[in-house]
């Protein structure tokens, strides 16, 4: 697994989530491609869920850690039988570890065809200050 620092969240790689969690959603789950952006008062986070309902988008602070979890409506692929497929369909999972940079209470989400932006706000403290010279 690789972890790699990004400006106040902590991300771990992976293609499929292989975790010792139990899911009460049966399926595969993925990790979405994702995208970080940094401005001076904020993190923005793009998520690509294809396929996710943003009623079937569940967004959580615990302990620290942002979870998210977008769940497939799989029964309107049920009646297919593929012959070849590269398309997988499944649930997505995300969790990103966040630093003390982050208000954590003002965290904003928005789902806009399959794609969701998580807005992470920078506490004030944490952002850039201008200091005026006398």
């Amino acid at each position: 697994m690789l972890t790699e620092e990004k400006k106040g969240i902590t991300v771990h790689e992976k293609q499929e989530i292989q975790s010792k969690d139990e899911h009460t959603v049966p399926g595969i789950k993925f990790l979405p491609t994702t995208d970080v952006v940094e401005t001076d008062s904020e993190l923005l986070v793009y998520m690509d869920m294809p396929g996710v309902k943003k009623d079937n988008i569940k967004i959580r602070v615990e302990k620290g850690k942002l979870i998210v979890d977008g769940d497939i409506d799989s029964s309107r692929y049920s009646h297919y039988e593929p012959l070849y497929t590269e398309y997988n369909v499944g649930h997505y999972s995300r969790r990103f570890e966040l630093s003390n940079e982050i208000d954590q209470r003002k965290i904003e989400a928005k789902m806009s065809e399959g794609v969701l932006l998580l807005t992470l706000p920078k506490v004030p403290e944490q952002q850039p200050k201008l200091i005026k010279v006398n």
